[in-house]
Order: structure tokens, then C-alpha cells, then sequence
């Protein structure tokens, strides 16, 4: 049966169930979405999903459709790397051949992802393939014995979710994504997007990042709930030599109306060479996240934050309500090129190092205000107020708290600022900083 919302629209409808798909979460499904997908791009027209389960490797989304997923409708991601073609895209700041995401659009112009559907990502698979079942094991140990940390993430290859790239005027909107293998929903050098009410969730794997914003334009994030294994939401411009070489800022990004969950916070980096500006995140509610607004970046990353507006946020039971560190996670952004074997050309131009007089992250006109953090009194752990930690060679200048009342277990520190203005904050610490919180996310 045709869905109500479907029966009123003017567009063409294609099936996948036409198309020859088994929906059964066995039989490999991927061909027959491709056949909808382009059957539809033909019309401009509407792919439909029914309720079923679908196994699928990567489907290409075309210009001017839209996917529809019913309720009930589950998108199963296949557990064979080899259903996941590689692609020319950008991972983790750095552009490489890598394996496309379950859902792709690529290149494309007018399109949506709708629908109460669910996309699972079966991410025990590469979960358990990057760290191993016990989350100290699996390949990344083999990188980590050998001083190669900082190439780990790019060598042990996990598919994303959905991944929008190269494109225009998208709509991702009121669906479930669960369980991915690496990023959950990344854009990567687009214009106009709105992502809206998604219900990300289940994600407990090594960077399982909800919605990336990669080198993008004009795009809004609103209505989402969000729990994960790293950063919740978060905004990036490129990586170290390469991100200078590509050189594609990410400016006007509107963030508002967001649930977090678990996970490391809304954030900014640590991808930031190619440059940051006209931020607004705003009317957002945090409970039992690691981070709330969140700023990293490497002592060698270069680039610049700038024209950062963050307003009304609520924050229960967060260890760190604000988390800005400009030499975070050493081991990851060092790059020590072994002496012997074969080394990958890629490994090379990831090591490559940024110009000294484009070294540091310039940080300014940061503005927060009207802020509430407090904490159960069986909270684990002990929460920071404030870890502000600039680059001496280059203080951050010209940040603004207002309005901001923390109730926290210890004050932390604030250094490598310039310029610091704080207007009407009220800190309650408990007691004296903890180490344990001086070695936060160093995995």
C-alpha cells in the first residue's frame, strides 16, 4: 500500500518491491534499489521503501528524488567490505580513496532522505575489527605497537551511513540511523542542507560521530536526538598540509533544538586548517555526555575559529560543560614515519607538516551566554568547569561567557587567553581538579 503522506504528492513513485527487492534481510538487495533510484531519477520521482528488511552495499542517490522510508521500513547494512566500492572522498580531514557510505549522494542537486525508516549499520562488525571485543585489541593495537596511531583511523576501513558530498539543496529528515561502522552522517563540501529530527542512536563504536559538517555552506541542524561514542555534532574544515591544500572553509552552520546523549558533545574540530566561521548553536539540552560545547585542535593544525555564537543550553550530568584544548590528543597528531618497510605515499602527504607561519589554530570572538550545568549527587566522576587551554604562541582573543551558572565538582583551568571577558558566571566547584581529568580522551 502507498503511504498517506505519498498519495497526495504530484511525483512519480517507484517502488523498490517493483524493482525486484526481497526485503527479507538475507538476500542482497542493493541492485534493485540502484534500479529504483535510477528508474526515478528519470521522472524526478519518489523511491519508496514498504516495510521489510533490506540487506544493502552502497546505493547512489540521483538528483532531484527523494527516498522514502516507511515506518518498519530497516536498511541493513552488509557486513562485506567489498559491497562498499571505493570512492574519492574525505575522511577524517584528509581527501583519500576510501569505501562509500550505505546511502550516498554524490554530486547531486534536490534531494531527500525521509521517512520514520531505520538505517542499521551492524557496527559490532567493524567495531570489533578496529578494537577488538574487549575495546583494547582488534588492528588498531598492531598501529599502536608500532607508533603509527595517528594512520590507524585511515588504514582499518568501516563504511559510514550516509554520506552527502559535492552537493546541493539535501534534505535529511525524521529518520533512525543506529549502529554505524565509523561516522554516521557526514557532510563533506555542500551547500543548503537541513538535517532535521533524526534519532541517532546505538552508535558505541570507535569514532561513531553522529553528523559531521565537513568544508560546508548554509546548513541547518535542528530537532535531532543524538547518542554516540565520540563527538555528537560536529563542524570541520580539513586536515593539517592537505586541509590548507584543499582550503574550503565551513561557515553558517545553525545548530538548534538538539537532544545529546552519550557521546563527546557538539564540537568544533579537530579538523580545522581550512577555517571556521558563523557558528550559531543554540536552544540545545545535554544529559550524561562526556562534552557539551567542545573546541580541538592540534598545536600544528593551523587554520582558524572564528564568529561563534552559543546560547541557551541546559547541561545535566556532563563532565566537561566546556572542553577547548588546542593541543588535544598528542599520540593522534604526530605523525612518526617508520624507518623501515615500505611506507604508503598517502601516509607521506598525511605527514605532511604545516608551514611554521601557519601553525596554531587562531581562536576568536567566541561568545557564550545564558548556560545551566549541574550534576546528580551519584554522579560518576567529577566535572570541570571550564578546560580552556589555548596555544601560548597564539592565545585565544576575545571570548565572551555571559549569564552562565555551572554547579561542578572542580573549576579547571583557563589558560592562553587573551581578552577574556566573563559577565554574570557563577561556578560552584566542589574541589580541587582531578588528574583523571587531565587525560580525557587520550585513547
Amino acid at each position: 500500500m502507498i503511504d498517506q503522506t505519498l498519495a497526495k504528492t504530484a511525483q512519480e513513485v517507484v517502488s523498490v518491491m517493483d524493482c525486484g527487492a526481497a526485503a527479507d534481510g538475507k538476500t542482497l538487495d542493493t541492485k534493485a534499489f540502484q534500479k529504483a533510484i535510477d528508474t526515478a531519477a528519470e521522472v524526478h520521482g519518489i523511491i519508496l521503501v514498504p516495510k521489510g528488511i533490506y540487506l544493502l552495499g552502497s546505493i547512489f542517490l540521483a538528483s532531484h528524488t527523494a527516498l522514502h522510508l516507511e515506518k518498519g521500513a530497516v536498511l541493513l547494512g552488509s557486513e562485506a567490505i567489498g559491497d562498499y566500492p571505493f570512492i574519492d572522498t574525505r575522511i577524517a580531514g584528509f581527501e583519500m580513496p576510501w569505501p562509500a557510505a550505505l546511502i550516498n549522494i554524490l554530486g547531486c542537486e534536490d534531494v531527500t532522505i525521509e521517512g520514520e525508516g531505520t538505517l542499521d549499520g551492524r557496527g559490532e562488525k567493524w567495531w570489533n575489527e578496529y578494537w577488538g571485543e574487549d575495546g583494547h585489541g582488534g588492528r588498531r593495537a598492531g598501529y599502536d605497537a608500532k607508533n603509527l596511531r595517528w594512520v590507524a583511523d585511515y588504514e582499518i576501513q568501516r563504511p559510514r551511513l550516509v554520506l552527502v558530498q559535492d552537493s546541493n539543496d539535501v534534505e535529511l529528515t525524521s529518520f533512525t540511523a543506529r549502529r554505524s561502522g565509523f561516522w554516521t552522517v557526514q557532510l563533506t563540501y555542500c551547500q543548503n542542507v537541513r538535517v532535521a529530527n533524526l534519532d541517532i542512536r546505538d552508535n558505541a563504536g570507535p569514532s561513531t560521530d553522529g553528523i559531521d559538517v565537513d568544508s560546508c555552506e548554509h546548513i541547518l541542524i535542528e530537532d535531532c536526538e543524538v547518542a554516540c561514542n565520540d563527538d555528537d555534532i560536529v563542524i570541520k574544515s580539513g586536515r593539517d598540509a592537505d586541509g590548507l591544500r584543499v582550503n574550503r572553509p565551513c561557515r553558517d552552520v545553525e545548530i538548534r533544538g538538539c537532544q545529546i546523549r552519550s557521546g563527546a558533545g557538539i564540537t568544533i574540530g579537530s579538523e580545522v586548517s581550512g577555517g571556521i566561521e558563523d557558528i550559531r548553536i543554540h536552544d540545545c539540552v545535554f544529559r550524561e555526555t562526556d562534552c557539551g560545547f567542545r573546541i580541538k585542535s592540534s598545536r600544528l593544525r593551523g587554520g582558524y575559529i572564528r564568529g561563534v555564537d552559543v546560547a541557551y543550553l541546559t547541561m545535566h550530568n556532563v563532565l566537561f560543560p566546556f572542553s577547548w584544548l588546542l593541543d588535544w590528543h598528542p599520540a593522534y597528531n604526530r605523525f612518526i614515519l617508520p624507518e623501515e618497510g615500505e611506507v604508503p605515499d598517502y601516509w607521506r602527504r598525511l605527514a605532511a607538516p604545516v608551514p611554521e607561519n601557519q601553525q596554531f589554530t587562531a581562536i576568536e570572538h567566541v561568545e557564550v551566554s545564558h548556560v545551566k550545568a549541574d550534576y546528580d549527587e551519584d554522579y560518576e566522576g567529577s566535572s570541570r568547569a571550564f578546560d580552556l587551554q589555548g596555544a601560548e604562541p597564539k592565545p585565544m582573543k576575545h571570548i565572551v561567557f555571559r549569564d552562565v551558572k555551572l554547579d561542578t565538582g572542580e573549576f579547571g583551568t583557563i589558560s592562553a587567553v587573551e581578552d577574556l571577558h566573563l559577565d554574570h558566571v557563577q561556578v560552584s566547584a566542589a574541589h580541587g581538579n582531578t588528574a583523571e581529568n587531565d587525560t580525557y580522551d587520550q585513547r
